[in-house]
């Protein structure tokens, strides 16, 4: 069944050891307000985990919001743990304190688009729906 036929599906989540949520609380809302089907795994996730829920659940996006640095590492291992499951159809996004700089690096690593504080929820929104339907085009 393609995304054209079943509504969005989004995981999101927040990997290490962040504990702010307040920020993808607001967006799970909004994501679920225009219609998506939202799943919200909580904080103080594993890459490990969030790959195998994201996989377990057939999402379309899987999206981590990370305020506590470790970006990097943390988007880097989500990446390659899609790649190896096989997986990388799945669009990966980030969010939280990220510096400008570091965009460059996450998109190589294989994030899809990186939303810094302060990005307006319908950005967000209007984002995933044009990726998600780009995924079902595919």
């Amino acid at each position: 069944m393609s995304t054209a036929q079943r509504r969005i599906r989004v995981l999101m989540g927040k990997p290490g050891l962040c504990g702010h949520d307040r920020g993808i609380v607001l967006v799970v809302m909004a994501l679920r307000d225009a219609g998506m089907e939202v799943i919200y795994s909580g904080r103080h996730n594993s890459p490990e985990s969030l790959v195998e829920v994201a996989i377990q659940e057939d999402v379309d996006v899987l999206g981590v919001s990370i305020l506590a640095g470790g970006h990097l590492g943390l988007c880097e291992r989500l990446a390659k743990l899609l790649r190896e499951r096989n997986a990388q159809d799945i669009v990966l996004l980030a969010g939280g304190f990220i510096p400008p700089e570091d965009i460059p690096k996450l998109k190589a690593f294989g994030v899809r688009e990186v939303f810094r504080d302060g990005a307006k929820l319908e950005d967000i929104v209007q984002f995933i729906e044009q990726v998600a339907g780009e995924r079902a085009a595919a």
